[in-house]
């Protein structure tokens, strides 16, 4: 086996072609499992990894990587591309079979299985530090994706396979930087480091303990059920009070034993999803803990929650309005911002501060890096850090690109004559004649869609979270340019739809995917079998992506009061409010996160007639010291200058860029070498012609000078 790939490998330097695309479908075809000798899918699979691992043993990858370098730059086939009045599969087969070994290989060796053998994780891990590391042309691999991300968003080069690019591209980035486990583990550890206390939770396990919630009834709905009280349907008085369904039940926590819910909208009854995202985890979730005893008649049977999902948390700014409001109410006088001063107040008040000081001294020596040695700079970089993380967040270009790709690849977008054309990697260069024909062209072009929204959406969080985890400013950067993009009205724009079909939505065509279609036998395909779908209740796909999407617009908004008014002024209440119709817990929670941050500015009506998601926000959102959320009585609830509070973040961003890698940095912080030794001993560059002409410059600048050396021992 070894003997073929290494003959493979030399067939791949050959000139021409034709054939090196004949010998880069041979190695894809080993990558696939050599399927047409395999009886299973199990077979095709096993055959798949053992071929993936020799292949990279072979130094296969690095032989890809240099056609695709060399695809990337064939500016022939770019401007052909940009010249034609349509581009389909055939313009883009060569970069597509190398991206697909590529992914394949990436996915595969990232992936943990416990029957791996020693030298496979070996070679993960020597394939991990392979691709964070600038080995290729100077920068990590993930950095030569968003080059071709960037250059097919400026028109350059229309004909590449974007929804493969950034299928690889979320998939290397999650191999070298880590997935949210990771993230937790680097937490726990980096908080053990700066001697803070233990995380109280971990935030994975709690959101997949959590059960999802009714979704409040809409406006038109309860018009509906007053009128079927009219018509006699119901004898209860009707559901026009939100607050009196607010009712913890051990069965649902926002569903009344009382027949009347039985009898909501069909849609809603229904098409409600209990499920989690990881789907290990449905059977034991869903299954919900048999009811207790009533203690009490049913009509007056309230059953409160015996605890809250999450512990709640502390601001610096919570403790000095906490402490003047304990030193006015104890003492009898106040001292302004002062937090040090503790003196007869209680126990638990000084166990709050000494717990924020802790905090603070972790942020002073985040944000003051140059008091920091090199030495400690190195040991404490995070993969972030070490796999270049600040080249990805750097170019505004790269974030800009992600979005108009997620722009084009909403469903809610029209298509527009100069908008980005994502479908030349789905569309054949002869146009479907059948029904049948176009029926399965329509499925393939929405499942490559959805395909485009999940990586970059994955994509998008996997960054923010690595970047506020290894420095916050780093992570300010990069969602400051998302919000200067209009990343926040593209979000809100992409679930301004009919939510609940887009999370059931059946594209995909179970007898075609792999490995089932080459080792099965096919079935004839009919309009009435592509039509019925496949017997998922719901689409993991969509349901992940939106997950993502909601959680990316709260890391931009939380605690930005002026980024926190763009929901409001973009309407997004009734458009998450719409959202919770899919009943799953984690997606629940983060559009109840996003309702909590603005109610405030909703003004009391608002929150008066929403008192069923104000109940929801209060049992499954974290609570906060001090938190004014409900009422609108805080302070941060007044009028404020966006700009001012842009531009400030924007000038401390600057100042930490220049802090951090400006190589040529004259500050006040640069140190000064007084050493002799070490000056002496540092290497300095030369230009390449120095060797030539330094004994003329020696000659003319240090030999035919007179020295007065008297004149050093002269006081001056």
């Amino acid at each position: 086996a070894s003997a073929y790939v290494m003959r493979l490998l030399d067939a791949l330097e050959v000139t021409d072609r034709d054939k090196r695309l004949k010998v880069a479908r041979a190695i894809l075809y080993l990558a696939q499992g050599v399927f047409d000798e395999c009886d299973t899918d199990v077979d095709v699979l096993h055959w798949s990894r053992h071929n993936v691992f020799l292949l990279y043993d072979m130094g296969i990858f690095t032989a890809l990587l240099e056609l695709l370098s060399m695809e990337i730059d064939n500016s022939q086939a770019c401007s052909s591309a940009v010249r034609k009045p349509a581009i389909s599969l055939a313009d883009s087969t060569e970069l597509r079979v190398l991206l697909s070994i590529m992914y394949l290989m990436v996915e595969t060796i990232r992936v943990q299985t416990e029957d791996d053998r020693p030298e496979w994780r070996t070679a993960r891990e020597a394939f991990k530090n392979e691709l964070g590391s600038p080995l290729y042309n100077g920068e990590p691999f993930a950095l030569l994706l968003f080059t071709m991300v960037t250059k097919f968003c400026s028109m350059n080069a229309p004909h590449f396979p974007m929804k493969k690019v950034l299928l690889l591209l979320w998939k290397t980035i999650l191999f070298t930087l880590g997935g949210f486990e990771e993230l937790q583990e680097l937490k726990v550890r980096g908080r053990e480091r700066l001697n803070l206390p233990p995380l109280p939770e971990d935030s994975i396990k709690v959101v997949r303990a959590m059960r999802a919630a009714s979704p409040p009834a809409s406006a038109m709905e309860l018009i509906e059920q007053q009128q079927q009280q009219k018509r006699g349907r119901r004898s209860r008085r009707p559901l026009v009070k939100q607050d009196s369904l607010d009712t913890y039940n051990e069965r649902d926590p926002f569903k009344n034993d009382d027949a009347r819910d039985e009898e909501e909208d069909p849609e809603d009854a229904d098409s409600g999803i209990e499920g989690e995202v990881d789907p290990l985890d449905r059977d034991v979730i869903i299954q919900p803990p048999p009811p207790p005893p009533p203690l009490r008649p049913p009509t007056e049977r309230i059953n409160f929650p015996k605890g809250l999902p999450w512990a709640p948390k502390v601001r610096e700014k919570d403790i000095e309005h906490f402490l003047e409001t304990s030193r006015n109410k104890f003492i009898g006088f106040t001292l302004g911002n002062d937090t040090e001063t503790l003196v007869g107040l209680p126990r638990p008040i000084h166990e709050s501060v000494k717990t924020l000081k802790q905090v603070r001294r972790a942020h002073v020596r985040q944000t003051h890096l140059f008091t920091l040695t090199a030495k400690q700079i190195v040991k404490h970089q995070l993969p972030a850090e070490a796999h270049g993380a600040s080249s990805y967040c750097n170019p505004v270009l790269c974030q800009i690109a992600l979005l108009k790709l997620l722009l084009a690849a909403a469903p809610t977008s029209k298509a527009k004559t100069d908008s980005i054309n994502i479908l030349a990697d789905v569309l054949p260069e002869e146009m479907p004649i059948t029904v049948l024909q176009s029926m399965k062209l329509g499925i393939d072009v929405n499942r490559h869609k959805e395909i485009i929204v999940k990586a970059i959406s994955a994509l998008l969080l996997l960054l923010l979270k690595h970047f506020k985890l290894n420095h916050i400013y780093q992570f300010e950067i990069v969602s400051q340019h998302l919000v200067f993009a209009n990343c926040i009205p593209l979000i809100l724009k992409f679930f301004n739809q009919n939510i609940m079909s887009y999370i059931s939505a059946k594209n995909s065509i179970c007898v075609l995917d792999f490995p089932h279609c080459v080792v099965h036998e096919m079935p004839e395909l009919t309009a009435e079998s592509l039509e019925a779908g496949d017997s998922n209740q719901f689409c993991w796909r969509n349901l992940f992506s939106c997950i993502n999407l909601l959680r990316i617009l709260n890391k931009l908004t939380k605690w930005k009061h002026s980024r926190t008014m763009m929901l409001v002024v973009f309407k997004s209440a009734p458009i998450l409010k719409r959202a919770l119709k899919v009943k799953q817990a984690m997606m629940q929670l983060y559009v109840l996160k996003l309702l909590k941050i603005q109610t405030k500015y909703l003004g009391r009506q608002w929150r008066k007639s929403n008192m069923k998601t104000m109940s929801a926000i209060y049992q499954k959102v974290r609570h906060r010291l001090n938190d004014d959320w409900a009422y609108g009585n805080d302070i941060d609830a007044r009028p404020w200058d966006f700009q001012a509070e842009e531009c400030a973040l924007r000038e401390s961003i600057e100042k930490f860029n220049s802090r951090r890698y400006d190589k040529n940095q004259n500050g006040e912080f640069t140190p000064v070498d007084n050493c002799l030794q070490s000056v002496l001993g540092q290497r300095v560059e030369l230009p390449e012609d120095f060797h030539y002409s330094y004994e003329m410059w020696l000659e003319r600048e240090v030999f035919s000078q007179p020295i007065q050396w008297e004149g050093l021992l002269q006081k001056p």
